[in-house]
């Protein structure tokens, strides 16, 4: 008999509590089961069940034979999924949860031409400004931006973006330039609320010292898009990513605050759930940021 079936009928006999049971599970006669069981045994030359007329129990070689068993199920179950999926086509509904800067402004415009590519993948995007627990609230990926946390999370660098302080002309020409971090002090300074390091700022000086700035004060809102619009405003000196400020600084609409400091870099990530294998979807999906997005960032948006 087939090593496999005879573990999977005692594995299943041992998950159901009984041949009887484990027969409806398998879809086979109980007579079946019972045969694989017992051939099973006669090969090991060892007894992994326990009969009475009211139950049936692993023995001690049994439940230690089970724990191996089920592994070995499991792996080769996933094996034949895996196969399955590389042949299929992506399909199905594809959850996807994005910062609303970078989706609006980037993911979106680029969202129909994936759809025509993949006509069978229906798309549900999810724009907000908070960090979303992918499996317990059903997202299948994510895309986040900047240093990734410790998690058990799968990522794949899509691109990157710097970031730099940024304010219009007519306010420089108000309120002055600073010429280094510690004048910053004296300027308004635009708070994005919900950055990960509260109202700080990292900055790095022109000679390498790695700096730290208070930023709340005049202005705070949870969204980049209307930062930048307060700067174009004049109304102070924000810290946004190049995919939010390149237009507006392509436009002369806004100019870097020092000029002098050195670029901060900050990478671009999809995120997923791990696993042995990737869903057809989600790898599709992943494949085709990373092309849609070659030739961007860091300043190149």
């Amino acid at each position: 008999m087939d090593r496999l079936t005879e573990m999977e009928a005692f594995a299943t006999v041992v998950d159901q509590g009984g041949f009887t049971d484990a027969a409806r599970k398998m879809g086979i006669s109980k007579s079946a089961v019972s045969k694989h069981v017992s051939s099973l045994e006669a090969r090991l030359g060892a007894r992994l069940l326990n009969r009475t007329t009211r139950r049936v129990s692993p023995t001690e070689i049994g439940l230690a034979y089970y724990d191996r068993a089920r592994r070995v199920l499991t792996d080769a179950g996933e094996a034949d999924a895996l196969v399955t999926s590389m042949q299929s086509a992506p399909s199905g509904l594809l959850r996807i949860s994005v910062a609303t800067d970078f989706g609006v402004n980037h993911l979106s415009p680029v969202l129909g031409d994936f759809l025509q590519e993949f006509p069978d993948i229906t798309v549900n995007m999810v724009l907000n400004n908070r960090f979303v627990e992918l499996i317990s609230e059903g997202f299948d990926m994510a895309v986040r931006i900047g240093e990734l946390e410790d998690s058990t999370l799968r990522a794949r660098k899509l691109t990157e973006t710097s970031k730099k302080m940024i304010a219009s002309p007519a306010y420089f020409e108000r309120y002055g330039r600073p010429a280094r971090i510690d004048d910053l002090n004296e300027h308004k300074l635009l708070h994005y609320s919900n950055a990960s390091n509260g109202a700080v700022w990292k900055l790095t000086a022109p000679s390498g010292e790695k700096r730290q700035v208070r930023t709340a004060g005049w202005l705070t809102v949870n969204d980049g898009q209307s930062l930048l619009n307060a700067c174009i405003g004049g109304l102070g000196i924000a810290y946004l990513p190049s995919f939010l400020y390149a237009d507006a600084l392509k436009k002369g609409l806004v100019e870097e605050a020092i000029p002098n400091l050195p670029t901060e870099t900050q990478g671009i990530y999809a995120v997923y759930p791990p696993g042995r294998f990737t869903q057809p979807k989600v790898r599709a999906f992943i494949d085709f940021l990373v092309e849609a997005f070659a030739e961007k960032g860091p300043d190149t948006w």
